[in-house]
């Protein structure tokens, strides 16, 4: 009788420890609340989310994504401030809004620095902007990898085929002096605003068209206001993954491991899956009333290599970058 009761002793500690050990587990549980300017159909979207149920699974629930889309927490230079704070842990920012922290990220969003969707996956992928990502560390946050958001072209009331089109033309670009600088290089007047007010400001007469890539064109319904959408491809500007200093530090080494191991898999499973979302833009667009024109870049690119050589020359290692960059064409 007494073994028996010890034997029921033993197996009551076991189950108790095992939910102390299970009650350990939830409180060690970190939500990575991530702030997205985009719906929940855009691809990147749908690379976090997959992204977010990979983590959960293999950290065993250690780590899961709140994904909070539609620019809910505010705009991307809100957000990355928030990032910054620690009053949430990630965002996707635009590459301009990161060479507000760091004048070296302007390399990667030059104008025509990338030779096509090719080229750019094998630089995101190579490690080559590595030290890079790492060099805002400084500014409470680090870039955790880099997702494609396709050619940038100008859309607007007219098609635009040269430069000279663009003359008077204020179209919006991204808050950023480089990128302010690239739309006046390319003969129109860059106009910086957040992207939630240009639909808005086209209708008001305060801009005459917007520059984006289709899947972002169609998403915002900017074919109801701009309906030619011409090719001029300047730029693939990388749209950033960045993360909380701390909430990356805190991760023991096997969860770091697993979190880098599944970002590079989501960025390169996001280059496939916005090849496809482009054709379905397009294809909507055109059903309502949207024209897309075919462009010979070659005078804008001449136009804006005054722009290449000033970014380049800031520092050695702004040039360093560039030419490793250019390297990688195949």
């Amino acid at each position: 009788m007494k073994k028996f009761f010890a034997l029921i002793l033993v197996v009551v500690m076991v189950l108790s420890f095992a939910g102390c050990a299970k009650g350990e587990e939830e409180v060690k549980a970190t939500v990575l609340k991530v702030a997205f300017n985009q719906s929940e159909s855009h691809p990147q979207y749908k690379a976090l989310a997959a992204f977010g149920e990979a983590l959960a699974t293999e950290t065993d629930g250690a780590y899961t994504l709140e994904i909070s889309p539609n620019a809910l927490l505010g705009d991307q230079r809100a957000t990355a401030e928030l990032v910054q704070s620690g009053a949430i842990q990630m965002s996707v920012v635009g590459n301009p809004i990161v060479e507000n922290f760091n004048q070296e990220f302007a390399v990667i969003g030059l104008p025509y620095i990338y030779d096509s969707l090719d080229h750019q996956e094998t630089v995101f992928t190579s490690g080559v902007l590595g030290d890079l990502f790492a060099s805002t560390r400084e500014q409470g946050f680090v870039v955790v990898g880099a997702f494609t958001a396709g050619s940038r072209n100008v859309y607007t009331d007219k098609p635009i085929t040269q430069p000279s089109d663009l003359a008077g033309y204020k179209v919006r670009v991204m808050q950023s002096d480089t990128m302010k600088k690239m739309l006046d290089y390319m003969g129109g007047v860059g106009t910086p605003m957040a992207q939630g007010e240009v639909y808005t400001a086209v209708q008001q007469g305060v801009l005459e068209g917007g520059e984006n890539n289709e899947v972002t064109y169609v998403d915002l319904k900017h074919y109801e206001i701009s309906p030619f959408f011409s090719y001029t491809q300047h730029l693939m500007v990388p749209d950033l993954i960045i993360i909380n200093n701390a909430v990356l530090d805190a991760m023991s080494d096997t969860h770091k491991a697993t979190f880098e191991k599944l970002m590079n898999e989501a960025i390169s499973n996001q280059f496939d899956a916005w090849a496809e979302s482009v054709d379905a833009a397009k294809a909507i667009a055109i059903e309502n009333g949207a024209t897309f024109v075919d462009v010979d870049i070659t005078p804008f690119q001449e136009n804006v290599k005054p722009l290449h050589e000033e970014v380049t020359a800031k520092s050695d290692l702004s040039k360093a970058l560039y030419e490793a960059i250019r390297a990688l064409v195949k």
